[in-house]
C-alpha cells in the first residue's frame, strides 16, 4: 500500500513541478519528454508516468513502449531506494540483484536530473 501511494504521490508532484517551475519545464523541454516506470518484478504493483512539454500523464500498469523501466525485487525494496534516489543507491541495487534497469542508462541519468528538481 505505502508504495503505491508513494508512486501517485511521485505523478502529483512531477505535475506540481512541471506547472510551478520554470527550470523544471525548461529541462522537460530539452529531453523532449520521457517515458518510464516503477514496478515490482512481479508486477504487482506497477505504475507509468509520460512526460513531456506539454503535460504529465500517469496510470497503472507498464505498458511496453515505454523508453525505461525500473524493476524492484519487492516493495520494500523499492520503498528504500525511491526514498533517497541516489546514483549510488541505484548502483548498490543492480549490483546486488535488487534493482533492474530495462532500457537506456542515459535516460536513467536524464530521469534522476529532472528528480533532483522536484
Amino acid at each position: 500500500m505505502k508504495l503505491r501511494l508513494t508512486l501517485w504521490l511521485l505523478g502529483w508532484m512531477l505535475k506540481r513541478a512541471l506547472r510551478r517551475k520554470p527550470r523544471f519545464r525548461e529541462s522537460l523541454t530539452e529531453m523532449r519528454g520521457l517515458d518510464w516506470g516503477i514496478a515490482t518484478e512481479d508486477l504487482s504493483i506497477a505504475r507509468h508516468y509520460r512526460m513531456s512539454p506539454r503535460g504529465i500523464h500517469t496510470g497503472r500498469g507498464l505498458p511496453v513502449d515505454l523508453d525505461l523501466e525500473l524493476r524492484f525485487a519487492d516493495a520494500a525494496t523499492a520503498l528504500r531506494i525511491l526514498r533517497r534516489p541516489t546514483q549510488q543507491a541505484f548502483l548498490d541495487g543492480m549490483m546486488a540483484g535488487t534493482v533492474r534497469l530495462v532500457g537506456d542508462s542515459a535516460d536513467l541519468q536524464k530521469l534522476q536530473k529532472l528528480l533532483k528538481q522536484l
